[in-house]
């Protein structure tokens, strides 16, 4: 797919990556491979490898703590840990090493992971139950990727955490934080049933399997249209049985995963059906886009929210078992907005990312803002590796 844009964007990206990795890099840190010279030409691809590249180096300069331990909460002045888009960093770190098995990746994760628990009280358990499914589900994937038992030992520290928050106010799931037992939502019972699923794939203990399906089945009977497939929030939060009407896309992507990772477990096809239902809401539900684009949720943790659905998303698009036509409409959804973010979301040379992908950012970046579009370029980049978009 050609873009009218010149070889201007390829040219800046190439310019910041080198600056940013070479100031921010120390003798020990291992360089990133040069990429090469720039050849002009009128019309180029979408380079989604090398926006990446960029991508990373200058988000770990704007946002990586004064003491490197931890990446803050936005690149105008705010220092505050904020321990959710940290997980995601770890799991945005792990895309980076994924695609080019550069070791200043692992370095960096692995810095992170330690950082963390120093950041966090000298612990990784904290209040939120949602917030230790995000980094329990991103260490367990850094285990995979780099078989470093010591993500193993995190993620499995904080299962044992999170299925604390589990009881049957409410019917089920997964409770939001240790001081509101009695309020559940799809941010703490998605990342707990992905968690759970993938500890079972690992290490075949049955219970891993029971809580898995139990979670599974309360969220799709509790806050997922059977029609539509549409997921809403959260429930009991007022104590009174009621359904928060919040449509965020980060709940769509947490069932989308959830099932995808049910299925992989039990080739069972109703959990297949159930990720393309919501799937094939998600991206055409008013709620969620505008014109075949994620919309914009704001900054803060709103900013994150499309992060996740893409990540998730892009897990179906490449499921082996969904048929062509399914593949095909989700991969042109994820193609159309990574193209629309590659040519209009992101500032240069600053390379800092709007929450809207559609227009360029103004003002200061939070971090999870930043770590959504990060995620879009890197899903793109491995996309087209794969040939399932252009």
């Amino acid at each position: 797919m050609k873009t009218k844009y010149s070889n201007y964007f390829t040219a800046v990206q190439l310019f910041v990556a080198a600056l940013v990795l070479s100031a921010c890099s120390k003798s020990s840190d291992p360089a990133v491979t040069p990429i090469g010279p720039v050849t002009p030409v009128s019309n180029v691809s979408y380079n989604y490898a090398l926006l990446s590249d960029s991508l990373q180096a200058g988000t770990y300069v704007a946002f990586i703590s004064a003491d490197r331990n931890y990446f803050i909460q936005n690149n105008s002045g705010n220092n505050t840990f904020n321990y959710w888009p940290n997980a995601h960093m770890l799991d945005v770190l792990t895309d980076g090493y994924l695609r080019t098995k550069n070791a200043v990746y692992t370095q960096r994760m692995k810095t992170l992971l330690t950082g963390i628990k120093t950041t966090n009280g000298g612990a990784y358990p904290n209040e939120f139950y949602d917030d230790m499914g995000w980094l329990a589900n991103a260490s367990l994937r850094a285990y995979k990727e780099t078989n470093d038992a010591d993500y193993l030992s995190v993620a499995q520290l904080l299962y044992t955490e999170i299925k604390g928050g589990s009881n049957t106010v409410a019917g089920g799931g997964i409770a939001w934080q240790r001081t509101q037992l009695y309020y559940k939502n799809i941010p703490s019972t998605g990342n707990a049933t992905i968690l759970a699923a993938r500890l079972y794939e690992l290490q075949g203990k049955a219970e891993d399997l029971t809580l898995a399906k139990s979670l599974y089945d309360w969220m799709k009977a509790t806050l997922v249209n059977a029609t539509s497939g549409e997921v809403l929030d959260g429930i009991n939060r007022n104590q009174d049985g009621e359904v928060d009407n919040w449509v965020f896309t980060y709940d769509q992507g947490l069932f989308i995963g959830s099932a995808i990772e049910m299925y992989t477990i039990t080739k069972d096809p109703a959990y297949l059906q159930d990720a393309i239902r919501t799937a094939n809401n998600a991206i055409v539900d008013p709620n969620l886009t505008v014109n075949g684009i994620f919309k914009s949720e704001g900054q803060g943790d709103g900013g994150l929210f499309k992060g996740v659905a893409i990540r998730y998303l892009t897990l179906l698009a490449e499921l082996p078992d969904l048929d062509a036509t399914d593949k095909a409409k989700y991969a042109s959804f994820l193609q159309k907005n990574a193209q629309s973010l590659y040519v209009k979301g992101i500032a240069r040379p600053s390379l800092m990312i709007s929450p809207d992908w559609t227009k360029l950012p103004s003002g200061s970046t939070d971090l999870t803002t930043q770590l959504s579009g990060v995620i879009m370029i890197e899903a793109a980049a491995k996309l087209k590796a794969e040939a399932i978009i252009q």
